[in-house]
């Protein structure tokens, strides 16, 4: 059918940019307030050795659920501790009790209003399954434009995704409570409030609370997606792993996820009803935690310094001391680490996220004129839609310029000759590749990026193929990682191998399996190899099972990058 596609993506980046400006101030004051809320709970949970919320978190689980889970619970936490995860297992417990606390406090009155008007209930059950059914990992888009890359985008996302069951089944509690009761308090004068608060909210309550433990539960199951963004916690540890082919590591993060899943489980589901309710009142035991609880956060809040002073031209201030990254896994990020060692630079943070997150930060910041430090690399789109310039590297912690290689497997050459020739013969130059990304930058798909760049230059291609056997339909697997520049490459080469009989497939994964996917031979080959320095540490763990081809692209760049307008010239200069 020749009907011209309806613009719904454009309507809705409109749509997000509209939003993203009229209520800036609004957005920044939910951010502040959340990461306010957040740093209290972490700063709450980490006072004293972690042993003193080791016992707390087991008297509560002991308290509320028999003794024999409250011994898992010391031991699964010491456990934890003990393999270096308490710092990230704080921040991953936060960042769920606080998207829980926004799913009862918004989720609740909505359920309740739900259950008390048909109407509302018929608009709010089509949204809550729209919400539901949607990939959790669009949210982290618009909510990256509102609220900028961080732990704030993390949570929203989580609740958005999180708040359908509260929703739901304290509706479904409210109107399961019988209609003879509700007839009864009629009878009697009963006001809607009290018919609310007095019968209808305690006899929904199981219900209410199965909710809220599916809605903790699902924020939970949203910390290694909210990870991408740049939460911290074990999310990020899980993503780093992933990223890394750390088996280990993922297997010891992904544990610590399990064990706090547990716990919140239990605790939640037997919060009405505690186990040992009888031997010490449930009233009294909650009232001395909460006592607790406030005490350790007002002395939290007197103890800590207010270093915030507005008007402040340090661009350590202005920016947050943070370095905005791209994925864990990448070698870029392990330079920048070094570089803050090198320059002493111990006030700066990286913040791990992904390349789309940092775009995405970087050009929200250049919109608002507002100072930015981000880790860059070149060829990019980026340098040629924004003024943007590279901070001198005396000390060479991101060592000198690169060139990107091309990797295939071992006997490709004979399974597919041709292919492997084109691979071998591909070699384009920086002004090429960034001809492609401002095409896919300006909205076009890179398959038709691709396209329009081969039909431009029919002489590069002739080269890359000259000499080689045509394929007879035999499948090629490319693998790539979600870069700009890699996107760029694995596309045109990928349309090169098809028009020359090969049926190819392109598949985007981490740097980690990328490597190892030659390695073993489950994929063919990627276009994508950053040497000697960024991908230096998995080449040389993989180097003796996969085939090197040498350079496709020579003069790639590495450093901290900030746009024009920021007045500083070097590294040195964040100190």
């Amino acid at each position: 059918m020749n009907i011209p596609k309806i613009p719904l993506g454009a309507w809705v980046d409109s749509l997000v940019d509209w939003i993203t400006i009229a209520f800036a101030g609004l957005f920044t004051f939910i951010t502040n307030t959340i990461e306010g809320l957040l740093n209290l709970l972490v700063d709450v949970m980490s006072i004293g050795p972690s042993i003193v919320f080791i016992i707390v978190l087991t008297l509560i689980v002991t308290y509320t659920s028999k003794w024999p889970l409250g011994i898992f619970t010391l031991v699964s936490l010491l456990l934890i501790d003990n393999l270096g995860y308490w710092d990230s297992s704080i921040q991953t417990i936060a960042i769920v009790l606080l998207s829980g606390f926004l799913t009862i406090l918004i989720g609740i009155p909505i359920g309740i209003w739900s259950a008390q008007s048909k109407t509302v209930r018929r608009i709010v059950t089509p949204v809550l399954d729209f919400m539901q059914t949607m990939p959790a990992f669009v949210y982290l888009i618009p909510a990256i434009l509102f609220f900028g890359i961080g732990v704030v985008p993390g949570i929203i996302a989580s609740f958005i995704f999180a708040i359908a069951p509260t929703i739901r089944m304290t509706s479904l509690g409210i109107q399961e409570v019988p209609n003879d009761l509700i007839e009864a308090t009629d009878a009697f004068g009963s006001t809607s409030g009290q018919k609310l608060f007095k019968v209808q909210l305690p006899l929904a309550m199981p219900t209410i609370m199965a909710g809220v433990n599916q809605s903790i539960m699902l924020a939970l199951s949203m910390v290694v997606t909210a990870s991408l963004v740049g939460a911290p916690g074990l999310g990020a540890d899980v993503y780093r792993a992933v990223s890394q082919i750390n088996v280990g590591q993922g297997f010891e993060a992904g544990l610590s996820i399990v064990i706090i899943a547990i716990i919140l489980d239990r605790i939640t589901q037997n919060l009405r009803k505690p186990a040992y309710g009888k031997l010490l009142s449930k009233k009294v035991f909650f009232t001395v935690i909460a006592i607790l609880v406030v005490g350790a956060a007002l002395f939290t809040i007197l103890k800590k310094e207010e270093v915030m002073q507005g008007g402040s031209n340090n661009l350590g201030e202005e920016t947050g001391y943070e370095i905005i990254g791209i994925e864990p896994g990448a070698g870029l990020m392990k330079l920048t680490k070094a570089a803050i060692e090198d320059y002493n630079l111990e006030n700066w943070n990286l913040v791990e996220g992904s390349s789309a997150a940092m775009v995405a930060e970087l050009k929200k910041a250049i919109d608002k004129k507002e100072p930015i430090v981000v880790t860059g690399w070149s060829p990019h789109w980026m340098f040629s839609t924004y003024d943007l310039k590279y901070l001198e590297d005396p000390n060479e912690s991101f060592g000198g310029e690169e060139n990107i290689n091309t990797i295939v497997r071992q006997g490709l050459e004979k399974d597919a000759p041709g292919a492997y020739k084109i691979l071998d013969q591909f070699f384009w130059e920086t002004e090429d590749m960034e001809d492609v990304m401002v095409e896919v930058a300006g909205g076009k798909s890179p398959s038709e990026a691709a396209e329009k760049w081969i039909s431009a230059n029919p002489d590069k291609v002739s080269e890359w193929t000259k000499g080689a056997k045509a394929g007879n339909g035999e499948s090629i697997n490319l693998v790539y990682v979600a870069w700009d520049t890699e996107i760029a490459s694995t596309n045109v080469i990928g349309k090169v191998l098809e028009k020359n009989g090969y049926d190819v497939t392109l598949s985007q994964v981490e740097v980690g399996p990328m490597f190892a996917g030659v390695a073993n031979g489950s994929a063919d080959a990627f276009v994508a190899a950053w040497l000697p320095g960024t991908h230096l540490e998995y080449y040389n763990k993989y180097k003796d099972d996969i085939i090197d081809l040498g350079p496709n692209l020579k003069g790639t760049k590495n450093g901290l990058v900030v746009p024009d307008y920021v007045d500083i010239d070097s590294v040195e200069d964040l100190k």
